[in-house]
């Protein structure tokens, strides 16, 4: 057995483990104060276009156009508008990149490249970062840099009021992976002199490497009990469930890792979670809150906290916004962010009744269920009952295709959904009673 090939991480991985002694030598150079502000910008964005053409190729000129484009936006528009055109330009440019996937994978019937697969990943990114910096500007958070740039000064003074955020669309630490860095933060770890705090830093990386290292070693007995038994195309009735289960652990186990790496790259480079952060400020987050996403019986807390930078950022982007069904227009949205393959259509879709159907199922069961032994049963069946929804949800939208979908659409993991959407419907009529 190839011991090194089950040991093989994400192929982003292999780049943002390469990013790693630039990270260190950034915050190094940053607690030594050993160069000045724009020189700071400069590496960042050095660092994001070196890394971006070692890991997507010829396909890092789809990232370098729109954050380009983004900054000329984000510097030439006024608060009311630069949200509203960045939004459409970035998504609009986002999905034609998407529909080329489709192209290939669906009518060219070819497997799409590494490279071009990793550049939309890295594309998805850099569409929280815009959004996320057009929307601080819209609502007064960061000073927009247009009414500066009206002024009569010269092309160096423009270029550099630009600097920051173009260093920021593209900044390495956050090119391929990691929670949404705010603006701000980004700029207050940058400005100040000592970004890293040793006491507090010295065991992070550590511990970060152990706890990649468990969740390989996890990843590899999972796929070792994969390619023994049965797949989901042979598999029979009751085994569908255990291969349903133990294919969505693998996914989960490999989300953690990289979510993990990603972490730790922000830390070392100073950007970690409490760093330049003011007090008052929401800091960022860790992406990999492992004990509540396994721990937990509510699908809604496990949306929450599945993802939690990219979580809030829907929750800002779509849910905050008003209008009607506010939460389907989230999961239609995030639908739509990932790319709108038929599976992930029908995943997302699928994960908004699943909320709706858990805030409804535990208001009643608040009511009803007293004793604690009676508590203790229905945290235990609906803990059961939330993992197994939450792999059935996890294959559709990581299948993709409509071949996939079909076949876990007929094979008897359909029961657990199907129930929720029942009690949904049941538990519906009944809502102003517990309101």
């Amino acid at each position: 057995m190839d011991w090194l090939q089950l040991f093989f991480l994400h192929p982003v991985s292999l780049y943002q483990g390469a990013a790693f002694p630039f990270a260190l030598l950034f915050n190094y150079l940053c607690i030594m104060d050993s160069f000045s502000i724009h020189a700071r910008y400069l590496f960042l964005l050095a660092g994001g276009a070196a890394l971006a053409l070692a890991a997507m190729g010829p396909f890092a000129v789809l990232v370098f156009i729109p954050a380009l484009c983004a900054t000329v936006l984000i510097c030439s528009l006024g608060p009311q508008d630069v949200h509203r055109w960045a939004f459409l330009f970035q998504m609009g440019w986002q999905t034609l990149c998407h529909l080329g996937l489709q192209y290939t994978e669906y009518y060219l019937q070819e497997r799409p490249s590494v490279r071009f697969c990793i550049t939309l990943s890295s594309l998805m990114l850099l569409t929280q970062r815009v959004t996320s910096l057009s929307l601080d500007i819209c609502e007064g958070k960061v000073e927009g840099a247009s009414r500066g740039l009206r002024d009569r000064s010269s092309l160096s003074e423009h270029l550099c009021k630009a600097l920051p955020y173009f260093s920021y669309l593209l900044f390495f630490p956050a090119l391929l992976g990691g929670p949404l860095c705010s603006f701000q933060k980004f700029q207050a770890c940058v400005q100040r002199s000592r970004n890293l705090c040793p006491r507090r830093s010295v065991w992070v990386l550590p511990w970060r490497g152990l706890q990649m290292l468990g969740l390989e070693c996890l990843k590899v007995i999972l796929r070792i009990t994969l390619t023994a038994g049965a797949g989901l195309t042979h598999c029979q009735q009751l085994q569908c469930i255990f291969v349903m289960w133990s294919t969505a652990g693998l996914f989960k186990l490999t989300y953690y890792s990289c979510w993990i790496l990603d972490d730790a790259l922000l830390h070392a480079a100073g950007f970690g979670p409490g760093f330049g952060q003011s007090p008052g400020e929401e800091g960022s987050i860790s992406d990999a809150d492992i004990w509540t996403l396994e721990t937990t019986h509510r699908i809604s807390l496990f949306t929450r906290k599945w993802n939690q930078s990219t979580a809030r950022w829907l929750r800002r982007l779509v849910f905050q916004q008003g209008g009607a069904w506010p939460l389907l227009q989230t999961f239609a949205f995030s639908a739509w962010w990932h790319g709108l393959h038929p599976g992930q259509v029908f995943g997302f879709l699928c994960w908004a009744l699943m909320v709706e159907a858990d805030y409804l199922i535990h208001t009643f069961a608040s009511l009803f269920i007293r004793s604690w032994p009676m508590r203790l049963f229905y945290r235990a069946l609906t803990w059961a009952h939330a993992q197994l929804i939450i792999a059935y949800i996890m294959l559709a939208v990581e299948a993709r295709s409509l071949s996939s979908l079909w076949l876990l659409c007929n094979s008897y993991n359909s029961v657990f959904p199907v129930v929720y959407c029942i009690l949904l419907f049941l538990l519906g009529k009944r809502k102003h009673t517990f309101n």
